[in-house]
């Protein structure tokens, strides 16, 4: 399902995933719209726009929201025309499955676009690499991620953007096991419990994005 108040992009976006075989059960233009739609008609997945009517300001982030906590199986990829701090805390503040936060430009990068698409569709996450560089800036003093070192801050940037353990060693042409060591010190140096019910892996991307 689709949801999104420019007309062109929505109408567009709902071509390129038919082309691609996927079935678009809805197409809307604003969140209030889209939970209806979902409540009807169980999705796989929805695409929707943080900013939409009336206020254009957070209202899709919210149906987004609604959607995560009534239907958890539903997977959510939020797109947005800025980064948005306080809105990517937010969307992963419950869990970092089934989710996406994604630049508009990124829509534009067909095969990035899909991926993401998938990755959401079988369990994972897909953070813009866009969002995650600007959050690395704004969190360069910020503590306890100073105390981290070079290696073990780009694997946790890597892990904020959704991808698994061996897609990380994948992306740094590392060994699995050196991405599990670091990991491993990344979640110590950030006192990060081994606590039943709570993944260490969402609480330090949320400890990243927090910071």
């Amino acid at each position: 399902m689709l949801a999104e108040d420019s007309t062109l992009l929505r109408e567009g976006l709902a071509l390129l995933l038919a082309e691609e075989g996927h079935q678009v059960l809805a197409s809307v233009g604003d969140g209030d719209s889209l939970v209806r739609a979902v409540e009807a008609d169980r999705p796989d997945l929805v695409v929707v726009d943080i900013r939409m009517p009336p206020t254009h300001t957070d209202e899709g982030l919210r149906a987004a929201l609604e959607i995560r906590e009534r239907w958890p199986a539903v997977g959510v990829l939020v797109l947005s025309q800025h980064v948005e701090r306080n809105y990517a805390v937010r969307l992963l503040s419950q869990s970092a499955e089934r989710v996406g936060y994604l630049l508009k430009d990124r829509v534009a990068q067909v095969d990035e676009f899909l991926e993401s698409l998938e990755r959401i569709h079988a369990g994972g996450a897909s953070i813009d690499a866009e969002v995650v560089r600007q959050l690395v800036v704004r969190t360069t003093h910020a503590d306890p991620l100073a105390r981290l070192t070079p290696r073990e801050r780009t694997v946790l940037q890597e892990l904020a953007q959704g991808r698994s353990n061996a897609a990380i060693a994948q992306q740094l042409h590392l060994s699995l096991s050196s991405v599990e060591k670091n990991l491993n010190s990344v979640f110590e140096k950030l006192d990060l419990p081994r606590t039943t019910g709570y993944s260490r892996r969402v609480l330090a991307v949320l400890r990243y994005l927090e910071s």
